[in-house]
């Protein structure tokens, strides 16, 4: 058995903290996946390198508009593929190589953990199991695709966001079963290279979580580019490597040569035994973890996927600061903040928020003002051309507060920032409209009209 000062369970955000401050200690990196975790080898980052080249393709198509005659004559998959992931596999081989050869203070375990007591968990690896012990462990484990069961127990071949951007070719008829994010960036991602989509969800209207105003006007303009079946479920899957059907419980079918599953992700505790180290759970698997990012069982921390009720990379970024600082510095303990916790889409058109949605600002019995304004109202959404995209503000009446941000429309996740920044550091609605220049006739003065508009 070997005892660590540190384990440190995942090699995506886990591993990013574990800097010069972390030399003095004996560390444990334990991670049986692909070095990097999900964002670097399954998630934000390859999705947006597939993300770009659609929308290029998209501004190809709508360049007539513009007086532009222009085609795409050809989508080099294999091309497009080779970009993304041969930029990312080196990365995640010189992350693994940099911590198995130039770290000295960090034992790297290739294998999946699970625990055993408390602070103490084995490790399988292609030797053996082998037993370790720490005084303090953080769990950064990370999450996996859901797949239901219709799905997963019909045999027939499926893809998820974790195998389907190494694919050999594009499909002619891609089925994706979900109507989220991950459901609505591949759709963009594959009917901008030329297949085409259909979708299966089994709530309605599409990207639920989003503000009403969004899921409605982005549902609506799905339905005009893909094949939509929402209130839908598979009932039967069926098919062979060649073809997959899915019949529906409205007795719809619906037929593609790929299918991709898209209803979630699960947080990966489920995999640890948790409950023999005393560590507990929220009803949906998730680590219970405090504002320090500790978790009730002594001397365990988690961070990420695992413990977050938000799956994003940007929060569990900041959770392992946090961690960080805590594991160093245990008697000047920081919180994490989840105040204001943006997030977007990258489908099209984009989609970024942040804050309250106009339903939950319903919910909370607040007294709001909300003002809705068109990209096409100000000059660069004018040139565009752009007929669909839109900034939504929500803001308390009498103070100004901002309640919440949310926006659909070419660079939603960069014309959004400046309403994060005011959220997070208290500006007022009206403050921030009035007390800064706004370049024009830049994009930004969408959201400079929308604040103006509020009636508070």
């Amino acid at each position: 058995m070997r005892h660590h000062d540190l384990i440190v369970i995942g090699s995506g955000s886990g591993n990013s903290f574990l800097d010069a401050r972390f030399a003095p200690l004996d560390v444990a990196l334990v991670d049986g996946g692909t070095f990097g975790g999900t964002c670097l080898n399954v998630g934000c980052i390859p999705t947006k390198m597939l993300v770009h080249p659609a929308d290029v393709a998209r501004s190809v198509e709508r360049a007539s508009h513009l007086g532009i005659d222009a085609a795409v004559d050809k989508v080099r998959w294999t091309d497009v593929r080779a970009r993304i992931f041969g930029r990312i596999d080196p990365i995640s081989a010189a992350g693994r190589d940099y911590r198995t050869s130039r770290c000295p203070h960090i034992t790297f375990y290739e294998g999946y953990a699970r625990f055993t007591g408390p602070r103490r968990l084995v490790v399988d690896l292609p030797g053996g199991p082998v037993e370790l012990t720490a005084d303090r462990v953080v769990v950064a484990a990370g999450s996996r695709p859901t797949v239901p069961p219709v799905v997963a127990e019909s045999g027939v071949p499926f893809h998820t966001s974790d195998t389907v951007m190494r694919i050999d070719a594009l499909p002619e008829h891609v089925v994706i079963l979900g109507s989220g994010y991950i459901a609505a960036e591949f759709a963009h991602v594959f009917s901008a290279l030329g297949s085409a989509v259909s979708i299966v969800g089994r709530s309605a209207p599409m990207l639920r979580g989003q503000d009403e105003t969004v899921r409605e006007r982005f549902t609506e303009l799905a339905r005009g580019r893909w094949d939509v079946h929402l209130g839908a479920e598979p009932a039967r899957v069926r098919g062979d490597g060649a073809e997959v059907v899915l019949d529906l419980a409205d007795d719809a079918v619906v037929r593609g040569d790929l299918l991709l599953v898209a209803t979630g992700r699960r947080p990966n505790g489920d995999r640890l035994d948790l409950r023999r180290a005393g560590i507990p759970t929220h009803p949906d698997g998730r680590i219970v973890v405090d504002e320090f990012q500790r978790s009730p069982a002594d001397g365990v921390f988690a961070l990420g996927d695992v413990s977050s009720r938000f799956q994003l990379k940007h929060v569990a970024n900041r959770e392992s600061t946090v961690v960080a600082h805590n594991l160093l510095h245990p008697d000047a303990l920081r919180r994490t903040d989840h105040r204001f916790v943006p997030s977007a889409v990258f489908t099209e058109p984009q989609i970024a928020a942040v804050g309250r949605t106009e339903q939950e600002c319903r919910a909370d019995g607040l007294d709001y003002a909300v003002r809705v304004q068109a990209y096409g109202d100000v000059a660069y959404g004018w040139a565009m051309e752009d007929d669909t995209g839109f900034c939504k503000v929500l803001a308390e009446r009498g103070t100004a507060r901002l309640l919440g941000a949310h926006l659909m429309g070419p660079e939603a996740s960069i014309v959004i920032q400046p309403l994060i920044q005011a959220m997070s550091f208290g500006l007022g609605a009206k403050e921030m409209a009035t007390g800064q220049y706004w370049i024009h006739p830049a994009l930004p003065e969408v959201v400079e009209n929308a604040l103006l508009g509020l009636r508070l």
